[in-house]
């Protein structure tokens, strides 16, 4: 595939987020994240190569990140509830060179304690967390 000469940047989804739209509504909202993926790429198309990568195994999300984190422009990783627990993410996070901010649909100071700690923010260039899905359009907008 040819370059495109666009800066590249993908958003990286952990464990249930392939549930968005269906899992708790009140907390995530109710639209899918491919619905919301596709406006979002239409929206930034003129700007960036816009890509998106979800598992719920962590071994894949590591694997994900060392594959691009060398040759991509940013990292938008939402790790789900890896993020409270996986020191093996934060590792990879910390070894590639790729920038990533670190992003939350709900906020999750406001949640059950054991939300309030992130073992990723340290290693990475930001966090936002709370706007519902658009916080993946202020991570996107803080690489550009």
């Amino acid at each position: 595939m040819a370059s495109t000469g666009k800066k590249k940047i993908i958003i990286i989804n952990g464990p249930n987020l392939n549930l968005l739209g269906k899992r708790e509504p009140d907390i995530y909202g109710n639209i899918s994240f491919e619905d919301f993926f596709a406006d979002l790429r239409d929206v930034y198309s003129d700007e960036v190569q816009l890509s998106f990568f979800q598992s719920n195994v962590e071994g894949e999300l590591i694997n994900k990140l060392q594959d691009v984190g060398f040759d991509y422009y940013g990292i938008i990783l939402n790790a789900g509830g890896y993020t409270h627990t996986s020191v093996a993410i934060r590792d990879a996070i910390a070894a590639i060179k790729t920038p990533v901010v670190e992003v939350h649909i709900s906020n999750p100071y406001s949640r059950e304690e054991f939300r309030h700690t992130s073992l990723m923010s340290g290693v990475c260039k930001g966090i936002i967390a709370g706007f519902g899905l658009e916080s993946y359009a202020l991570a996107l907008d803080s690489f550009l």
